[in-house]
Parts: C-alpha cells; structure tokens; sequence
C-alpha cells in the first residue's frame, strides 16, 4: 500500500470517525471548541503514530497470547508521556480534555490499527498509518469544534485565539474570534445533543460524496467497456 492510498484511505474513504465509527465518545465530548479539538487531535495523531511503530518493530517477538496485553501497555506508555507533558507545558489543554487524556489507553482507534495493521506491517507503513489516520481524525475533531462553537457561541477559536488582538495563546482564555453575537447562537450545539447531531450530518455528508464517487466511477469503467 503505497502513501497516496494511505493518505485517501486515513482521511476519507476509511476515516477512523466518519466511516469506522470508532473513538466516538471522546470525539462528541469534546468537540465543543477548536482548542480542545486541535489539542486531542495531535495528541491521538502523535499516540497513534508512536504505537504503530513501536508495535510494529516488536510485532514479531510478540506471543499471540499476550498480544493484546502488550500492545494496552505500548499504548499506555506514550499515554502517560503525553499525558505528563500537556500538564507540563500546556496545562490549561490537559485540565480542560481532563479524563479523555488518560482513556486514549482503550481508545478503539489505537488500539483498533494496532490489531488491524502496525502488528502485520512494516514500520514506515505503520509509521504513516499513524500520521495519516490520526490526520482524519483531527481533521474530523477540527470540523466539529468550528461547526459546534460557531453555532453555538457564535465565536471561532475559543480558547486558541484572543479576539480583540488576534494573538495566539495557549492558556485556553482566548475569547475567540465573534461571528456574530451570542444572543443568536443556539446554545444546544454545545451540549450533547450537538455533538451527535453534528457528527451524524458529517457521517451523511461523507457517505453521500462516496456514493456519488461511486457511481461516477463505474459509469466511466461502463463507458469504457463499450
């Protein structure tokens, strides 16, 4: 499998949120503005990306009866490296994420591409399996926040960015850029209830953009048998 397909197959037609459906939890939950959602991204991409390699290179030592014992520890390991490090160095993302930091350790989607590939492939495939899935679902964390926080603040990068003077900050009091005031923001995107709406639609959207790919593929293949 070469990078171009593993990029298509991470970011669209094998999207660990849209089309797997997996690590929803963390995903509905926190996807509420683009500081938590850029912040969770990376961490997962970054996770995922260690793992993989990790896993690949000792895929053959592995016993099959340990296995998924050992890959729950490899995980657990770079869990807790992050985990440390955001309350090091950015401790407003890792109070504000809280426990959905540490439950990355039985996130499906690590532990998912763990079983599914980097335990049956090289290290420069899983290596770019873990970049290129944990694209697709940052991608999708990143949609949802400005979706969410747009509709139900009215304001875009709450938390990231500082409205009145456009400077970036990391502390997570950046008020965000106003879109429109919040008297018209429908307060409900933020809650639940958003999150699964707004994931449900992208869901659609995506299928949607598939199917019609689709179809236009075989009509060509069709055209081109005559």
């Amino acid at each position: 499998m070469n990078a171009k397909q593993q990029l298509k197959e991470g970011v669209i037609t094998n999207n660990p949120v849209l089309v797997q459906q997996i690590g929803l939890c963390a995903t509905m939950a926190i996807s509420t503005s683009l500081f938590n959602g850029i912040g969770m991204g990376l961490s997962v991409l970054i996770i995922l990306t260690c793992c993989n390699v990790v896993i690949s290179l000792i895929r053959k030592i592995i016993p099959e009866q340990v296995r998924l014992a050992i890959f729950v520890v490899v995980i657990a390991g770079f869990v807790t490296i992050v985990d440390l490090l955001l309350q090091a160095f950015v401790p407003a993302l890792s109070e504000s994420l809280g426990v959905f930091i540490p439950l990355i350790v039985v996130n499906c989607i690590i532990i998912g591409r763990a079983e599914a590939f980097s335990s049956k492939q090289s290290v420069g495939a899983s290596f770019r399996d873990g970049v290129f899935q944990g694209l697709g679902y940052t991608l999708v964390l990143v949609c949802m926040c400005l979706i969410r926080e747009l509709l139900g603040s009215g304001t875009i990068g709450g938390g990231l960015f500082n409205g009145a003077d456009s400077f970036l900050t990391l502390d997570g009091t950046g008020a965000g850029f106003r879109i429109f005031p919040e008297t018209y923001a429908a307060g409900a995107m933020i809650l639940p209830v958003g999150g699964f709406l707004t994931l449900g639609i992208l869901m659609a959207l995506l299928q949607y953009i598939l199917r019609k790919s689709g179809e236009k593929k075989a009509r060509k293949e069709k055209e081109g048998e005559k």
